[in-house]
């Protein structure tokens, strides 16, 4: 099942729009409101999305009839008049289950509420597997979770790694063995239940955009098993023409060859700054100096294959997501130097750059933002 999350829409209604489209828009808008500022009376929404009285209160009887919008009482205020009756999203109605398979070594879940916090966690060892058997792990994540979800299960996100299309099909992902492989059809078959797949770096780019501290347009760098990216511009996620906008991990940095990459090139960037890679190579590393110069290298490859992408959106954002023992540090400041070298400072000067505060959760919120996006409209 397709949802709406990946159709390249803004993901927060702001306006009215044209009347046949209306009725969804403004449902989206009246949820939109109440799940980023909380309990309002019908007035107060009213007012924040210029909707009529008379429309709002339609869309709330409906939204209450759908256990989507509770009624809180009246307002305890001074004015005169009849107090309003307060209404809010049903925050404790639904459960969403976000999946997260963009780590090296297991496949990670999670029950969450529609606040986006983690209810109960769940991890699955990958154990090498691939193909076939890396699907079956997922189905039995998945089959884990849904054990744990003591509400109806509004939808299930999942960020996955490699090139994945608006149908939610993973085209390509090498370090799984997968291609043409349809992970959202088979899991919405598979467990009757609205099912969106996506990229894990743009799962993890919406959940920067919904739960973090991310500017309107932004870069969000996944760095673990693989390397990915995810924009958000002006609101709207991009996917690009085949569904690979922000594949950066396989984007030969240099001329001077490199390792050989699981896509079957030498010197992308994967092989610079991929988790096992990284941890490979500093294992090796026999001094402190030569691991210095190990995030070095990485900071400096990551900020080769940035340089071109900052110049050309003219980004004011680049945030980084993966370990941070690998990468706040040395590694970050290597990469800000070499973009500074790289693009027009009067231009790029004051980008930042940062890990996220999102920690080991944010594929997994991200794909639950997916879910909230695609069902309700809201992020």
């Amino acid at each position: 099942m397709t949802t709406g999350y990946a159709d390249g829409r803004a993901l927060r209604p702001t306006r009215k729009v044209l009347p046949e489209h209306a009725r969804q828009n403004n449902r989206a808008l009246v949820l939109q409101t109440l799940y980023r500022a909380g309990s309002q009376s019908r007035a107060d929404v009213a007012r924040a999305t210029g909707l009529t009285r008379v429309t709002v209160s339609d869309l709330v009887a409906e939204l209450i009839g759908e256990g989507l919008v509770v009624e809180l009482g009246q307002r305890e205020d001074a004015r005169p008049g009849k107090p309003a009756t307060l209404i809010d999203m049903d925050r404790e109605a639904f459960h969403i289950v976000g999946v997260d398979l963009s780590e090296a070594e297991t496949f990670s879940g999670a029950v969450l509420g529609i606040d986006g916090g983690v209810l109960h966690r769940e991890e699955l060892a990958l154990a090498g597997s691939t193909g076939t058997e890396a699907t079956a792990k997922v189905v039995a994540l998945i089959e884990t979770l849904l054990t744990h979800a003591s509400r109806p299960v509004l939808g299930i996100g999942v960020g996955s790694p490699g090139v994945v299309d608006l149908g939610g099909v993973v085209l390509s992902a090498p370090n799984l063995g997968w291609s043409g492989e349809d992970l959202q059809g088979l899991l919405a078959e598979r467990f009757d239940l609205p099912v969106v797949v996506a990229n894990d770096a743009n799962a993890a780019a919406l959940a920067e955009h919904s739960f973090g501290g991310a500017l309107s347009d932004m870069m969000l760098v996944k760095i673990g098993h693989g390397v990915g990216a995810g924009l958000v511009l002006g609101g709207t996620p991009v996917f690009g023409s085949r569904f690979a906008a922000g594949e950066i991990g396989h984007v030969v940095v240099g001329t001077d060859g490199g390792a050989a990459c699981a896509c079957g090139k030498h010197g992308c960037l994967e092989t610079w700054l991929a988790t096992p890679r990284l941890d490979a190579a500093l294992a090796a590393a026999t001094t402190d100096a030569d691991r210095e110069a190990v995030l070095t290298e990485a900071g400096q490859r990551l900020g080769i294959a940035l340089a071109p992408v900052v110049g050309a959106l003219n980004l004011a954002e680049v945030v980084v997501s993966g370990p941070a023992q690998l990468l706040d540090g040395t590694l970050t400041r290597a990469t800000v130097d070499t973009l500074r070298r790289r693009t027009m400072a009067e231009f790029h000067g004051d980008l930042t750059l940062r890990m996220t505060a999102l920690g080991r959760d944010i594929v997994m919120r991200g794909a639950a933002a997916m879910v909230l996006s695609g069902r309700l409209g809201v992020s």
